[in-house]
């Protein structure tokens, strides 16, 4: 079993702060992804946990024992990184045993214990080549293999798929959760695609600024967006965010007005209305705005539409079948039911 917990933790070099008070429980068996832009604390969390950076307050612990003095070496983790991280003298095989010969495992059990790990990551038949032979996704499962022959507590997985073009992304993405519930061990993973979160993740927890901004399953997340950093960072394309004011349920901003939308306590307030592309419609039995069509993007399943509302571009998916020219004029109305309603102060949503 491994259960992961941290409490209050936080990193900072100096006046910098990398991570703010986060505290988070990771269950056994589960598949965790830390999601967030760049420089949002997601990797020095991940770090903080594999032992490659000291807390700098609260705490970090793995089934119940504190970790904060143990050694990376000592805390049964394996660790995926960005780039393959294989050594280019050594064959695959190699490769793949290097942790049994640090661990020093009887060597009696390195190729049975070898061979296993690289036949659950399809790479039976590239043991005897060395890395420069391999492409970018054999290299990415070699080291999956090398970090699965250790049978480790917790698997630590930072942006792995990142240098894969986009085809071997998606087909590692299901290996890699295929394997993770054959294995059935805790993993952390870290990437700022929502598209890997979404499809991976039994759990996101989505970070900005050193901070945890939500956590929950992929459908909480995006049908229940906190604030309108998680409900930006979502979606593709992402939510539409609209800047305007609320009184009496009805909001109004240049070219747009919508009547019957719940949030607040009546009075006018400045809010920002969030609708996602898939909840907005061309036509509709009621206009809730109007707009000149600034893109119109055919994909063969359906079209992506633009529209320019004064100071604000609202995304569209329509049908297919869509198309209309550049500056023309269109209307478009909006799924009441699943409108998103968002201080504009402070971004947080009202209920």
């Amino acid at each position: 079993m491994a259960r992961i917990e941290l409490r209050n933790v936080r990193k900072q070099w100096g006046p910098l702060v990398g991570v703010s008070d986060v505290s988070l429980t990771i269950g056994d068996e589960e598949f965790l992804v830390l999601l967030g832009p760049s420089g949002c604390g997601k990797t020095t969390t991940m770090r903080m946990i594999a032992g490659l950076e000291q807390p700098t307050g609260g705490t970090v612990a793995i089934d119940g024992e504190l970790m904060n003095d143990v050694d990376a070496r000592d805390r049964d983790v394996a660790m995926v990184f960005q780039g393959y991280a294989l050594y280019p003298n050594m064959t695959i095989y190699e490769n793949i045993r290097f942790p049994l010969r640090m661990r020093k495992v009887p060597k009696a059990q390195h190729d049975g214990l070898v061979r296993r790990a690289a036949a659950m990551v399809d790479l039976g038949d590239y043991l005897d080549r060395k890395p420069a032979a391999l492409s970018g996704g054999q290299r990415q499962r070699a080291a999956l293999a090398r970090a699965i022959v250790r049978e480790p507590q917790v698997f630590l997985m930072d942006e792995p798929l990142s240098n894969l073009d986009a085809k071997l992304r998606t087909a590692m993405r299901v290996q890699l959760k295929h394997l993770q519930r054959q294995l059935k061990i805790t993993t952390v993973y870290v990437t700022h695609d929502q598209i890997e979160a979404m499809t991976l993740a039994d759990r996101i927890v989505i970070m900005d600024g050193g901070r945890i901004q939500q956590i929950g399953t992929p459908d909480q997340i995006y049908a229940d967006p906190a604030n309108t950093f998680v409900a930006g960072f979502i979606g593709s394309p992402p939510m539409n965010l609209i800047d305007g004011t609320l009184e009496a349920g009805v909001f109004t901003a240049p070219g747009i007005r919508v009547e019957g939308v719940h949030g607040g306590n009546g009075a006018m307030r400045e809010v920002t209305l969030g609708i996602r592309p898939e909840d907005c419609h061309i036509g509709g039995p009621t206009a809730h705005l109007t707009g000149t069509v600034y893109g119109v993007e055919p994909t063969g399943e359906q079209t992506f539409v633009s529209l320019r509302t004064g100071r604000d571009l609202i995304e569209i998916k329509a049908h297919r079948g869509f198309r209309a020219g550049l500056d023309s004029t269109a209307q478009a109305s909006f799924d009441l039911d699943h409108l998103y309603v968002f201080d504009r102060a402070n971004g947080q949503r009202l209920r």
